[in-house]
């Protein structure tokens, strides 16, 4: 049985006992958390799509760490005008595994 469901505008899918890596969520490591926001339920042969939500749907998750991520090199330049600039950024990530999913 797999879900997909909405965090923090993105879109994920999640399947009981893996992880996901989803923007940065204000819980602590060890809590459990639920998602309402299911837009889609699939099992086999059968999958329940919502409009927009699948009602009565519901994904158990417990957050296994925060983290930041690999860092991103932004680099601008202007061309013929000595112009030139280097940043990076690295996002926060919230690592969830899927307990349960129900319908």
């Amino acid at each position: 049985m797999y879900a997909i469901f909405r965090s923090g505008g993105h879109q994920y899918r999640a399947e009981v006992g893996a992880t996901v890596d989803v923007e940065k969520l204000p819980f602590a490591e060890n809590e459990t958390i639920t998602f309402d926001d299911v837009l889609l339920v699939g099992d086999g042969d059968n999958t329940v799509v919502g409009q927009p939500r699948v009602e009565g749907a519901a994904i158990k998750a417990t957050v296994v760490k925060q983290f930041r991520g690999k860092k991103i090199i932004v680099f601008r330049y202007r061309q013929r005008n000595s112009y030139r600039r280097k940043t990076g950024h690295r996002q926060y990530y919230t690592r969830l595994r899927i307990d349960d999913i129900t319908v």
